[in-house]
């Protein structure tokens, strides 16, 4: 491990960038082609990236720097960011990470791109996924692994990992990924970077490739507690594109961010600490505890008494939804496209060759969900047993302010190492398909490491808030980091370079 580069360019948060951009002292420009030496220096070995805009990320950049010397300001104008190939830009493709969307230029952008790009934000690419977010550890990815930067021959989570990697490995100031069942915390835990789970229906998923439609939501995966509360800020609110978004007013999530939690209550669900657990990992999280209890939070045991159900609900739900969002690609319209004589075997070679294992798994368990004679059996009793997990939440959060938990039971595996079992990988997600499902908002802050074959990897814990309270969980993350500053061991990726 090295100690922190403060005088790096690649080093530098959203808050400090911002604060020198303003003064002058440094320009977008400079600050681009710091991210992008820095890509083209390691992103061999992390594979972070599926796409990077070198040319068009530099003409934004000049933009950004003409808007301030205008007279514009705001804390995203020039900031060099990575966007997961979930999200739609219309200048760049979006894969997914599939083979079936190979080229793929989309003519519309997503609304948080749009969001950003009025702000002056500056697109250094797409991060690599897991193909079409499906997946732990973006190994799914059909253009090849992300390693994680604390040590390269490990995963660095998924689905959101190219996101994750890309800002612990400092190629991107900050980054957008999605979280379905977990994919923008899980990597953020293994990444030792913040990443923020939003309410659904906080951000707008308008031009984001749909895997579970009434899961799926983006979210801002930074390297402090107050950047992710800046970027949060630009991306929230209502979208008149997506029904499913909220009018709640947004509010400025920076200000809130205050040093004292003093009185907080906070619970701590004991199913949360599952059987299997890393030992390591639950000493991270117990001395987390006493961090918060040190610093003036009260926190208790409580009981989240329907957890154990979290993974058949979501392995129901999610396929179901995603069986239906991924007929759309059927080599006809846009795509993979397979020479065959007739439409069907068009349509069955395109699908075959387009789709990876996993993805092809998932279409075939949501499908037989929702087939005749199988639908009240299945997806609609996980439905119901959905709604005995959110009332779990509404229950707790009359209680306690907050709750908080560990992200992942295990440290991130190594590449290659996943289990042949797909049921015993889908277990891994035990921690935070809850959240998802009760559509609560988490966030994940480093909390710590565990050491494996002489390697130090990161530990996250999640807090969780009760829906709209990005406010609440962010103050609590933020008093934790400043109390503990686990951000400011960095990987030491320079010594191979």
């Amino acid at each position: 491990m090295s100690p922190p580069e403060t005088n790096a360019l690649h080093t530098l948060s959203i808050s400090a960038a911002g604060e020198l951009l303003k003064k002058g002292e440094l320009s977008s420009v400079e600050l681009t082609q710091a991210y992008l030496n820095r890509i083209d220096q390691l992103d061999g070995q992390v594979h972070a990236y599926l796409h990077v805009a070198s040319e068009q990320a530099l003409a934004q950049a000049r933009a950004a720097d003409e808007r301030r010397a205008a007279g514009e300001d705001n804390p995203l104008l020039g900031i060099p960011m990575a966007i997961k190939d979930m999200i739609t830009l219309k200048d760049m493709p979006t894969t997914a990470a599939s083979k079936i969307l190979e080229g793929f230029m989309p003519p519309y952008e997503s609304t948080v791109v749009q969001r950003l790009r009025q702000r002056g934000v500056v697109f250094l690419g797409k991060a690599n996924t897991d193909e079409f977010a499906m997946g732990w550890s973006t190994e799914t990815s059909a253009y090849g692994a992300t390693h994680n930067p604390y040590d390269l021959g490990r995963v660095p989570g998924g689905s959101s990992g190219g996101s994750a990697a890309a800002v612990a490995a400092d190629e991107a100031v900050a980054a957008l990924g999605t979280d379905t069942g977990g994919s923008v915390r899980q990597p953020a835990s293994w990444t030792n970077v913040v990443g923020m789970r939003p309410t659904y229906g906080r951000v707008s998923r308008w031009g984001v490739v749909a895997f579970a439609s009434s899961l799926d939501q983006i979210g801002p995966i930074t390297k402090t507690v107050r950047d992710n509360a800046i970027l949060l800020q630009a991306i929230a609110g209502h979208d008149p594109l997506d029904s499913t978004t909220m009018s709640e007013p947004v509010p400025n999530y920076e200000s809130t961010l205050q040093g004292r939690i003093q009185g907080k209550r906070l619970g701590l669900p004991r199913e949360y600490f599952v059987e299997g657990m890393h030992p390591g990992i639950k000493a991270v999280i117990l001395k987390a505890v006493d961090q918060l209890l040190a610093l003036g939070a009260e926190v208790e045991e409580m009981t989240l008494p329907h957890t154990e159900y979290g993974v058949p609900v979501y392995y129901l739900v999610a396929t179901a939804e995603l069986s239906a969002n991924l007929a759309r690609y059927d080599g006809v319209r846009f795509g993979h496209s397979a020479a065959a004589d007739n439409m069907w075997d068009n349509y069955r070679q395109s699908r075959g060759q387009g789709f990876g294992p996993e993805v092809k798994r998932r279409i075939i368990l949501g499908t037989y969900a929702l087939s005749a004679g199988y639908y009240d059996a299945y997806y609609l009793k996980a439905q119901k047993v959905r709604t005995l997990i959110r009332q779990d939440f509404d229950r707790a959060f009359e209680r306690y302010d907050a709750l908080v938990a560990p992200v992942m039971p295990i440290p991130p595996f190594k590449i290659g190492e996943a289990p042949n079992d797909p049921l015993e990988m889908y277990l891994t997600d035990v921690l935070t398909l809850p959240t998802s499902l009760a559509g609560v908002p988490c966030v994940s802050v480093p909390a710590g490491f565990v050491q494996e074959e002489g390697k130090d990897l990161p530990v996250g814990i999640q807090i969780i808030g009760k829906p709209f309270a990005e406010s609440e969980i962010l103050r609590i993350a933020y008093a934790f980091e400043k109390a503990t500053q686990h951000r400011q061991i960095r990987p030491a990726l320079e010594a191979i370079v």
